[in-house]
Parts: structure tokens; C-alpha cells; sequence
């Protein structure tokens, strides 16, 4: 019987891969091994922090990380950075910027839900340049003297949203940024393997980075990452931390936080409710450490073992299987499954509906529904569920 089963929530089998809205990404043996151990000990929470910072910048070379509550929290908190710095008085007052820059400038064909983080913090957007291909009227992507043409007085930031087709290339962007002394956060949550985008993203020159812990990395899925510039990183900790102590007995280590930028200690910042506990930091930590080593490339073929086995199981039904592997040693294979909808009588949208109504319930990934696709993730699969799913598929579509 599944723990879930307790609380009267049935479990379900996640073909979907490290998607938050099923839990994210099954955590190796050392990981939980590891947050089991934290939970039986204290310790300062700054403290701890400074050591993650640590860690986290010799594997992404740069020079200061902080351990965040996801990565949407690792946005608003580098957002609050950016519009505050050590300033004690902008910190009290977020989100309200009166008086202060506090622009964004951001693409408008990078604008998605996700910007709410930035939001959230006080910052306000402000679009360049158009989605042209999509709405096909023209070629042509955002360029990046279309920031520079944007930038005023009231501007604090860019935000940037990478990704291997992200325009205008990155450093190009970072590079006209700084000229006016404005610093670019990036935000890259998903966008691991591969892993040297751990530290390529962050060579860019970008003055913070954003990564999820809870997917490649296989973390707590309510973990992520922010790393970049020592200034900005301490400035995002102090908006974080729990702030109820008396100035003269704070002491913070200095490459972490530097209190001499400070006449006093703040008050809880605006990311206090984006707190990170002392089992999470740690157990971020030792994921972050084994997906850097490479550890996980080694269950790869056991992945598409998995998928084969699927494909095998489904040869002689209404369907076209076609197993997707980038080949680079790192990335996970992914089999995709198109419905020949006319001889089914059904639409890959009813097929989903089904396999999540269905005993045991199955969630594929349905970013492709409408082209008559079903996406099988192996991430959260094991053997067993993976004979499971099969007969679920051969169920719904035999």
C-alpha cells in the first residue's frame, strides 16, 4: 500500500517526466539518505547557505549561489536583488518601487506565466521587440539593439528566458546590458543537461542564473538555484533568511554576505515566505554534486530499455512509435507515440483523458495532444511500472 493511499490520494504512473505538477523527479537513494540526515540536527541557516554558496560556485563557476525555494523563487529573490542591492531602505519597501528603477526589460516573445516571479517582486516589465514569426508576419527575432533602444532612466534589469533558440544570443545581450551598468537575469530553470550549461550559461557574463533542483538535478522538487554575482547573491539571501537577530551577535561569513554593505539588519525581506529548510539545502546539495559528476548518465540505457519494451508491447496496434535520443550521453530518450485517430475513433485528447481516469491512473506528457501524440517521459518509470503502463496503453488503444 502506497503512503498516499492513507491520506485517500491514489497514486498515479508518471509517464510526464519531472513536471511539478506530479511531484518532479524521483530523488536517488543518497539524496534522501542525505535529507534524512539533516532532519536530525541543527544549524544556522546562514551558515549553511555560505557552504552551498560555495559549493554551488565551484561547479558553476561563478562566484556566489544560494539554494532557493524552486526555481520561480530563485527569480523573484534575484528580482529583489537587482531593485534593492544592500539597500536597506528598497528592502523594506518591496514590492512598492516608487522612486526607484525598477524596469525589466524582457522580449515579448520570452513573456510567459513564469514572469509573475519577476512580478511578484515589484519589478515592472517592459516588452521589446516582436513575435513576428509566430504571428507570421516576418523573419526576423528580438535583436539586441532593440534593448538598448528601450533603456531609460527607470530601468533596473533585463530578464532573459534561455533556451538553445533563445535571440539574440545571450552574451551579445549581456554585453550591451552592461555598457549602461544594467545586470541580466537569466532565467534557465529548465535547461539541464546539458550539464555545462551549469557553467556555460553563467560564463555569458549574465549577473544571475536561475536553475531548477527538482528536475535533471533530481533534488527536492521544491529546491532551485541562484548563482552569479557575490553582491547580488548576498543581497537575495537577506531577503530570504529569517532576519530575528540582534545586529551586533549577526555574523554571517563575508564571502557570503558581506555586513559592512549594511547599517543594520534588515527585516524579514520580501522572499521570506520562499524559505529553504536546513534537509532541503543539503539534499540539493549531494543531487546537485551527483548530476555534475555525471552519476546519473549511467541509467540511460536502462531508460530506453523501458521505452523499447513500450514500443515492442504496442507494434501491432494503431499506432506509430518513435524513440527520440539526442545521443549526447546525457539527456533522457523520449518515445513518442502517434495515433492513427481515424482508425482509433478517438482523438489523442480522449486517449490522455482516459489513461488518467483510468486503474492504475497514467499521465503522459500531453504538450502534443492536438498533433495526435502522446509523449512517454521514463524519468519517474521502474520496471514494474513500466509493465503497468504497457497494459494501460494496450488497454485504450486496442
Amino acid at each position: 500500500m502506497s503512503i498516499y493511499d492513507q491520506f485517500g490520494v491514489s497514486s498515479i504512473i508518471n509517464a510526464s517526466g519531472a513536471v511539478t505538477r506530479l511531484g518532479g523527479a524521483p530523488m536517488p537513494e543518497a539524496v534522501l539518505n542525505a535529507f534524512r540526515e539533516a532532519a536530525g540536527e541543527a544549524v544556522p541557516l546562514e551558515q549553511l547557505q555560505a557552504t552551498a554558496s560555495r559549493r554551488i560556485a565551484k561547479i558553476t563557476g561563478t562566484e556566489a549561489g544560494l539554494v532557493t525555494a524552486g526555481s520561480a523563487a530563485a527569480l523573484t529573490l534575484g528580482t529583489a536583488a537587482i531593485l534593492t542591492g544592500y539597500d536597506l531602505a528598497r528592502m523594506e519597501r518591496l514590492p512598492h518601487c516608487d522612486g526607484f528603477p525598477h524596469e525589466f526589460m524582457i522580449a515579448r516573445e520570452q513573456r510567459s506565466g513564469y514572469d509573475h516571479a519577476v512580478r511578484a517582486a515589484g519589478a515592472r516589465l517592459v516588452e521589446v521587440g516582436f513575435n513576428e514569426i509566430v504571428a507570421n508576419a516576418g523573419v526576423r527575432r528580438t535583436e539586441a539593439w532593440e534593448y538598448e533602444a528601450a533603456f531609460g532612466p527607470s530601468t533596473a534589469g533585463v530578464v532573459y528566458v534561455f533556451s538553445p533558440s533563445s535571440q539574440p544570443p545571450l552574451a551579445e545581450l549581456v554585453e550591451r546590458a552592461h555598457r549602461f551598468r544594467l545586470p541580466v537575469l537569466v532565467d534557465a530553470a529548465g535547461e539541464l543537461p546539458p550539464r555545462s550549461n551549469l557553467r556555460e550559461i553563467a560564463a555569458s557574463g549574465a549577473d544571475l542564473v536561475a536553475f531548477s533542483g527538482g528536475k535533471a538535478i533530481r533534488g527536492p522538487q521544491s529546491t532551485g538555484i541562484l548563482c552569479g554575482k557575490r553582491d547580488l547573491v548576498g543581497a537575495a539571501a537577506v531577503q530570504m533568511l529569517d532576519m530575528d537577530d540582534h545586529f551586533a551577535l549577526w555574523n554571517p561569513p563575508a564571502d557570503f554576505i558581506d555586513k559592512t554593505q549594511l547599517g543594520g539588519i534588515p527585516r524579514h525581506g520580501i522572499g521570506r515566505t520562499l524559505k529553504v529548510s536546513k534537509e532541503e539545502i543539503v539534499a540539493l546539495l549531494t543531487a546537485l554534486e551527483l548530476f555534475a559528476s555525471g552519476a546519473y548518465d549511467a541509467g540511460l540505457p536502462a531508460f530506453r530499455a523501458d521505452l523499447e519494451t513500450i514500443v515492442a508491447g504496442l507494434r501491432d496496434l494503431p499506432v506509430a512509435c518513435q524513440i527520440i535520443d539526442k545521443g549526447d550521453g546525457e539527456s533522457l530518450p523520449i518515445l513518442e507515440i502517434a495515433l492513427d485517430e481515424a482508425r482509433l475513433g478517438t482523438t489523442a485528447f480522449e486517449i490522455c483523458r482516459r489513461l488518467r481516469q483510468g486503474t492504475p491512473p497514467v499521465y503522459v506528457s500531453h504538450g502534443r495532444l492536438a498533433e495526435g501524440i502522446l509523449v512517454i517521459n521514463p524519468l519517474c518509470l521502474t520496471a514494474e511500472r513500466t509493465a503497468s503502463l504497457l497494459v494501460r496503453l494496450q488497454e485504450e488503444l486496442g
